[in-house]
């Protein structure tokens, strides 16, 4: 909230109260931290929760991975929702509010039951920690609140995200998983994780469990013979799965948008089948192999749902007579590999390709003497990633599809790392923010467009002018890109854009960071 903005705050409610308390556990140091000490105080934190039973109870189905972790876990848990079972699902991170990370049977959980569940946790670890046993960290409180959500709503089956790695990931106190899925590998949190694919398939790695069935999809050479390596040490026949054929939905469409989305779809059926075999539902196990997938299945993949990846959202905000004005992509793209597949969905989706027709936006003719389409990057990243490495993979992939940016817009996040909550996004949320790394990536973006010898046949002036004013900008009327001061500032540019040009629509790319997506979420519900 903006000082000055209520004279009389009003006493925070009881769900504001917890989002304190949870804040109060974040600490950036412990992100990641690959110590084996560390780690072995999640067991103390489960004795003291009383926890130890009920987590040998709960039939997990754990997965990690780079890329399509989270989404893999969404289309298992749909598969086995429709296949009529209680389902927990726990992912991370969260875009709007932190119940996101805890469904139960494919919707968040109530706040009711998540107060309940949050207070009686909070205070007993607050109650018996120590000097030597402090609270935990937020995320692996977060991972002992799913524990106990889980297990008090009694859930059939219940999918465990990792959070970060693996090996010394929160999720891995898990030591009776049913099954472990391993998704596509790649570079990302390397100043955690190694700098070598074959260092983050070793960290990965460490969720195979002695005797328990194991699966991955198709690796870099380097990664998969660590993945094998690590399996064969532990007696473990490491399977690797195959994309979905699309033929077996029965000319549906995945529920998740993406080409990619394929090879999810392959592990997360081989994750249900297993889990189907090894708690005994042998009727629907047994088709596993019978050359077609069974209507639950079919369902459950074609009902999947994921909010910030491949979403298409049009604004409801911009009073304008035609739909379509100004639609927002989103996707929380953070790695060189994703932004390349990011680039292709997103290349397809406004050319209406391959589009379902539930969220296909309006495409105007590109023959239109009144109306043009261009694009436009919304881009914010962590700055422990290297924009080099991101920004040209997405601008080449699209210009490759003949689909060019007219412009960049580089914002900080409204998202702080020091909160958890939803917070009240106004213009005035940050004064005077820091916009260093912004202008590191107006950069980096513009040396690319240096390079770019295929945009100029998209150089067209339909952009309003670009003033000097306190709106916030630094960028002018001829650049490519522009830094605003705050997300909101650049919501409203685009909505001035469409309003003052009626002659122009906006198809905005929204990606490098899942916290941009979820504030721009924020911005754009109703």
């Amino acid at each position: 909230m903006a000082d000055g903005e209520n004279e009389s705050p009003a006493a925070p409610t009881p769900y504001e109260e917890a989002m304190e308390a949870l804040s109060s556990m974040i600490n950036q140091r412990t992100r990641g931290t690959k110590t084996t000490i560390q780690f072995d105080l999640l067991f103390d934190y489960l004795k003291i929760l009383e926890l130890e039973d009920a987590l040998d109870g709960l039939k997990i189905v754990h997965v990690a991975g780079t890329k399509g972790k989270g989404s893999t876990c969404t289309f298992t848990e749909s598969i086995l929702r429709n296949c009529g079972f209680r389902t927990g699902l726990f992912t991370s991170p969260h875009l709007i509010d932190v119940r996101e990370r805890f469904r139960l049977d494919g919707v968040d959980i109530s706040q009711e039951k998540f107060l309940a569940h949050f207070w009686w946790c909070f205070n007993r670890l607050k109650e018996r920690t120590t000097e030597d046993l402090p609270m935990p960290p937020l995320f692996r409180f977060l991972t002992l609140l799913a524990f106990k959500i889980f297990a008090a709503e009694q859930v059939d089956v219940a999918i465990m995200e990792v959070g970060l790695g693996g090996r010394f990931d929160a999720t891995n106190v898990v030591q009776k998983p049913v099954v472990c899925g391993i998704t596509s590998l790649g570079y990302d949190h390397m100043e955690i994780l190694g700098y070598t694919l074959g260092e983050i398939a070793g960290e990965k790695a460490g969720i195979i469990k002695r005797g328990i069935p194991a699966f991955t999809v198709q690796q870099p050479d380097e990664a998969m013979c660590v993945l094998e390596d690590e399996a064969s040490s532990l007696n473990v026949d490491l399977q690797v799965v195959q994309p979905l054929d699309v033929n077996l939905l029965n000319g549906l469409k995945l529920g998740l948008e993406g080409e990619h989305q394929y090879v999810n779809a392959g592990l997360a059926i081989a994750l249900s089948f297993t889990w189907l075999r090894r708690t005994g539902h042998l009727e629907l196990a047994n088709q596993e192999h019978a050359g077609s997938l069974p209507e639950q299945f079919i369902k459950g993949l074609t009902a999947a749902t994921f909010q910030g990846r491949a979403q298409i959202v049009p604004d409801q905000y911009v009073d304008s007579e035609n739909d379509g004005d100004l639609v927002f992509y989103l996707d929380g793209a953070h790695s060189p590999e994703s932004m390349e597949i990011c680039a292709k969905w997103f290349s397809g989706a406004v050319k209406g390709e391959n589009q379902p027709d539930k969220v296909k936006p309006q495409v105007f003719d590109p023959s239109s003497a009144e109306r043009v389409q261009l694009e436009i990057l919304l881009f914010n990243c962590m700055s422990v990633r290297d924009p080099e490495l991101l920004l040209p993979p997405l601008m080449k992939t699209c210009a490759s599809q003949d689909v060019h940016f007219k412009k960049a817009l580089f914002v900080p996040n409204v998202s702080v790392y020091h909160k958890v909550g939803t917070h009240n996004l106004t213009s005035s949320t940050v004064s005077e923010p820091n916009l260093s790394w912004q202008l590191t990536l107006q950069r980096a973006w513009d040396n690319s467009m240096q390079n770019d010898k295929g945009r100029e046949a998209k150089q067209v002036d339909h952009v309003p002018e670009e003033k000097n004013d306190d709106s916030g900008k630094s960028g002018g009327s001829e650049s490519s890109s522009v830094v605003f001061s705050s997300l909101p500032l650049a919501i409203k540019w685009l909505r001035d854009t469409v309003r003052q040009n009626q002659s122009v629509s906006l198809q905005v790319l929204v990606t490098g960071s899942l916290h941009l997506v979820g504030d721009v979420l924020k911005l754009t519900r109703k």
